[in-house]
């Protein structure tokens, strides 16, 4: 069964379709569920637009069988997500957008952490969901390219994969008893950039107008050792190898966030 482009450092496969998860021996993981176009439409900047009516499939709490226990002492949870190819209009698919809710477990808004495992992607991410959303940027990742958002920030998983090219898949930590706010960004309509096709295909940032003056700074990921990031290895075998790594997923205050870049 055909494997990822970048070796997530367990045995999970793509399905034939590219939309779900085969689980290999040694390795947990849930059935799939889909999020739908119609879930999205209001955060989208042309809501009656037509795409893939499943826009992604998303397999909460994943990874190895021996390291379950041992997640579930730390609070930290997997996931892994593939997206649809195609676009949403004009849009290319992607997810609305939302700030990680307030996690019980450690009363603090958390980041999270995300490894590109096949095709192409933007991680868009701005400061706040209200009127001035600060500082906005889009980040450019392709196979293992790791990105992370920081706590409290608004952000939306962009894929730039189109037909006949690789599917874009990708995994992550997070807390546990991950939970999603979407108010601020539906109630704008979306995201404070719009991405958008034009009509040779090349990709641009349409401001969407509900927000106040903003710049939007377009980059590729840094590379962000002091995060525990090690280049070229899987972000789950790095956990592998120290598991105290990714405590800041759990308590956030464990590092300053204050002037990050992305």
């Amino acid at each position: 069964m055909k494997r990822y482009e970048y070796d997530p450092g367990f045995d999970i496969r793509p399905t034939p379709d590219g939309m779900g998860f085969v689980y290999g021996e040694g390795v947990f993981g849930p059935a799939v569920e889909n999020r739908s176009l119609d879930a999205i439409r209001g955060s989208l900047m042309d809501p009656q637009c037509q795409g893939p009516q499943t826009v992604y499939a998303i397999a909460m709490d994943v990874g190895k069988v021996a390291h379950k226990p041992l997640l579930e002492k730390l609070h930290l949870l997997y996931g892994a997500v593939a997206y649809a190819q195609g676009r949403l209009g004009r849009e290319p698919v992607r997810s609305q957008g939302h700030i990680h809710a307030i996690s019980a477990f450690s009363a603090q808004s958390t980041p999270e952490v995300y490894e590109i495992w096949s095709g192409k992607a933007a991680i868009y991410m701005q400061e706040y969901a209200e009127d001035n959303p600060g500082r906005c940027f889009a980040v450019y990742a392709g196979p293992g390219d790791v990105v992370i958002v920081p706590p409290y920030w608004a952000h939306a998983t962009v894929s730039l994969s189109q037909e006949g090219d690789e599917p874009m898949t990708f995994g992550a930590w997070c807390v546990r008893d991950y939970g999603f706010d979407y108010k601020g960004v539906r109630a704008h309509g979306g995201i404070a950039w719009f991405p958008v096709y034009g009509p040779d295909g090349t990709l641009t940032w349409q401001k969407n107008p509900a927000y106040g003056p903003c710049e939007l700074v377009c980059k590729t990921p840094a590379d962000h050792p002091e995060l525990g990031i090690v280049k070229g290895e899987p972000i789950y075998t790095t956990f592998e190898k120290d598991p105290k790594t990714f405590a800041y997923v759990v308590d956030p205050s464990l590092r300053d966030w204050k002037n990050y870049i992305p």
